[in-house]
């Protein structure tokens, strides 16, 4: 591992507030430093989202401006909430309350319910699925496991949407849900589900908001009394807060609006438990003076990726494509995304199998490497190619990290180690932290090089080797860092299930995918049926799985390989076809009528594949500048639909990041100055300065580029366009004008 990834997971602790801030880019800074009142970012995937708002409340905290614990961070995994804390704390700003919402109301209602109900709180339940059956034998229905666990989703569905089971028939209609079983009989199940958690004495997830929401708007004195312990709120993935959890919000704010929101419409793919991105879109409805800052430099994938990532997105439709992000990467160009056809689902595994073999073999790890997949059903065929081809995985979703027996045991071990050995020197060969984590944990079965296989045996080799590398890591960060130290991380990493990576390919469906990153991912079984599903059947649906694509595109770093296959099965009727989401965007398809990419998108116009290329050779300039009248003009970096003549000139939002030349601006205001000296005009008669803005930006490189920028039109072409062209290439301009 890199120094710079060691930097990353355990950097050294700020001198000062305004160290907080070094190595952040402009917009990531705006956000840190602002402070006050409310403020919105859209952040696009890779932008570094995370790296801004903890380095916005560290900066708060270590300038004096936010008290720590005043500060209330909630997101929605307990991986991301332990995350944050870890950022927190290497940047100086312990003491920060970093929770999920369920962690944050849970802790809210254990504390008030003797106040505010009296007695003892009721058990809360991990699992509802034993309920939802007892209330389908109570109701005498009968449910298979599919349906068990259907209903229960669609239960949780109408108590994040604060449906009561009165209610459910209608509210279901009219969300246009895809019920699994008629909608009288789920409205029956929910009611009995609800009674019989009441006789029990039980409550489930869901209620904990539900009845933290109750106190806190019956209860005004315990109301205040949180208020006045948190008086800022930082809400990531903001995009995915259901109606419930935005009522929680609110009542967490009263009538203040110290709230920092971050999220990407972009990126909404949990609809079906609730999730809108509606609060996200409003929030400037809502909060008319908010600060809003769009972070779209993408630090994460190479241009190639970004690309492929943008044009999904360009074929959009609906609310959410109306305020995407157009990324723009910040890393050095890598591999095209590959595409590959497959006769079979098997034949499919066995060539991602062969390829990450190849990659393996090129020295990339295993654990920057991943598979994903649509459905959880798709796994198990390619756990077998990885498990023929001898390379260890992991799958994600299937046991936590922490609760493995073997890094218990590691975890025992560590801690016996650390009181009874010296902590600086467990071992007399071992006088370095690595050295003695890796003494400690050859008694448990770690050994230096991995056993044959990947069975089980395996599997627990991965596990302690992951605690050998995650000692490493911390030993390169802290140099004097004792066991004591690392046993201390490691517990907090167990609180918040933030595990160290496994040496093994990761298995993952696109869901369980989001927030997670690799060198080289294999998105698989791209075709239609799967992608989008094939129970997508409106608008919505089906463009809820576009966002599912783009996440699974995003999570990779520099690889990026696509495929599907014709047939399901060996000797199937390959009657298959690859997505449609795909079209236009791999080489030899074309994008289907009536979905051309929007001007300024990144569509035809700057080409995808073979069909984009050609029709960026071909035309005239005039009729190049009809196609731009006709098409509605859109930011190039957010794409959000452009309406003010300025920002159309440079085709951005005002508040969009620029990325113009300065000194060639300053250079073509020279010119103009002369010019409209030379002429006895006024300089905006040559140019005004947002046209110049916009010709530095774009840096044209012959006339069919620079007519096709607002404001240039036909006669400033004829006139200027050929000291323009000189000025951009770095030579000087002629300085004659071409006619009156």
């Amino acid at each position: 591992m890199t120094a710079a990834t060691h930097s990353s997971l355990f950097p050294q602790v700020p001198d000062s507030a305004d160290a907080v801030l070094d190595g952040l880019d402009p917009e990531q800074r705006e956000v840190a430093t602002a402070l006050h009142g409310p403020v919105c970012v859209l952040a696009g995937a890779g932008t570094g989202k995370t790296r801004a708002i903890t380095h916005r409340i560290a900066y708060g905290v270590r300038a004096g401006i936010l008290q720590p614990s005043s500060v209330l961070a909630v997101t929605f995994t307990n991986r991301a909430a332990g995350e944050m804390r870890g950022r927190l704390r290497q940047l100086g700003a312990q003491g920060v309350q970093a929770r999920t919402f369920h962690s944050a109301a849970l802790r809210q209602l254990q504390y008030f319910w003797p106040k505010a109900i009296g007695g003892g709180m009721p058990r809360l339940i991990d699992r509802k699925v034993q309920f939802v059956a007892d209330a389908a034998a109570a109701c005498r229905i009968r449910l298979d496991r599919g349906e068990l666990r259907d209903v229960t989703a669609e239960i949780e569905w109408a108590k994040v949407t604060q449906t009561v089971p009165a209610d459910y028939v209608l509210a279901a209609a009219k969300a246009g849900r895809a019920a699994p079983r008629d909608t009288a009989e789920i409205a029956q199940l929910y009611s009995v589900y609800e009674d019989l958690k009441r006789d029990r004495a039980v409550i489930d997830f869901e209620d904990v908001l539900l009845l933290t929401v109750g106190i806190l708007q019956d209860r005004r004195d315990i109301a205040e009394q949180v208020r006045a312990q948190y008086q800022h709120f930082v809400v990531d993935e903001y995009q995915d807060v259901s109606p419930l959890q935005q009522r929680l919000l609110e009542l967490w704010l009263g009538d203040r609006d110290d709230l920092c929101v971050v999220g990407d419409a972009s990126q909404t793919i949990y609809s079906f438990t609730g999730a809108t991105p509606d609060h996200l879109l409003d929030f400037r409805v809502r909060h008319p003076g908010a600060t809003v800052v769009k972070l779209v430099r993408d630090y994460r994938s190479t241009p190639q990726v970004v690309h492929l990532a943008n044009g999904l997105l360009a074929q959009a439709r609906g609310r959410a494509a109306d305020h995407r992000l157009e990324l723009v990467s910040q890393r050095p160009a890598g591999p095209e995304p590959e595409y590959t056809e497959y006769t079979d689902e098997p034949a499919e595994a066995e060539g991602a199998a062969r390829r990450i073999q190849d990659l393996l073999a090129a020295g990339v790890p295993a654990s920057e490497i991943a598979i994903l997949f649509r459905t959880n059903g798709q796994s198990e065929t390619y756990e077998q190619a990885l498990a023929d081809a001898g390379i260890p995985y992991q799958l994600r979703g299937a046991e936590r990290f922490f609760d493995r027996p073997e890094v218990r045991k590691a975890g025992v071990a560590l801690r016996g180690a650390a009181r009874f050995g010296g902590n600086d020197h467990l071992l007399d060969d071992a006088v370095d932290l690595p050295s003695q984590v890796r003494a400690v944990l050859s008694g448990e079965g770690w050994t230096p090089q991995p056993p044959a296989g990947s069975g089980a045996v395996r599997e627990r080799w991965e596990s302690l080797a992951a605690l050998v590398n995650l000692a490493q890591d911390f030993a390169a960060a802290r140099p004097r860092a004792t066991l004591a130290d690392l046993v201390a991380e490691l517990d907090e990493r167990a609180s918040s299930q933030h595990a160290p990576t496994v040496q093994g390919v990761t298995l993952a469906s696109l869901h369980s995918a989001k927030g997670l990153e690799w060198d080289a991912v294999f998105l698989v079984g791209v075709a239609e049926g799967m992608m989008p599903i094939a129970y997508a059947r409106t608008d919505e649906q089906i463009e809820e799985e576009r966002r599912l694509l783009y996440v699974g595109v995003t999570r990779a770093r520099e690889r990026l390989h696509v495929s599907w296959s014709l047939a399901r099965s060996p000797g199937g009727r390959p009657n298959r076809r690859p997505s449609r989401f795909l079209d236009g965007l791999r080489p030899g398809s074309a994008a289907r009528a009536g979905r051309a990419a929007p001007a300024g998108s990144g569509g035809v116009e700057r080409g995808f594949g073979t069909s984009g290329a050609s029709a960026g050779r071909t035309g005239s300039v005039a009729p190049v500048q009809r196609r731009m009248q006709r098409t509605p003009a859109r930011c190039r970096v957010c794409g959000r639909t452009l309406t003010d003549a300025g920002e159309m000139k440079l085709m951005r939002c005002d508040d969009c990041p620029s990325d113009m030349d300065e000194g060639l601006y300053e250079r073509l205001r020279e010119w103009r100055q002369e010019q409209a000296r030379r002429s006895g005009q006024p300089a905006f008669c040559v140019f005004t300065d947002r046209t110049l803005m916009a010709i530095a930006e774009a840096a044209p490189d012959d006339e069919r580029e620079l007519a096709r920028i607002p404001g240039v039109g036909m006669r400033k072409l004829r006139r200027h366009g050929a000291d323009v062209l000189a000025i951009c290439a770095g030579q000087e301009p002629a300085g004659e004008e071409i006619g009156d």
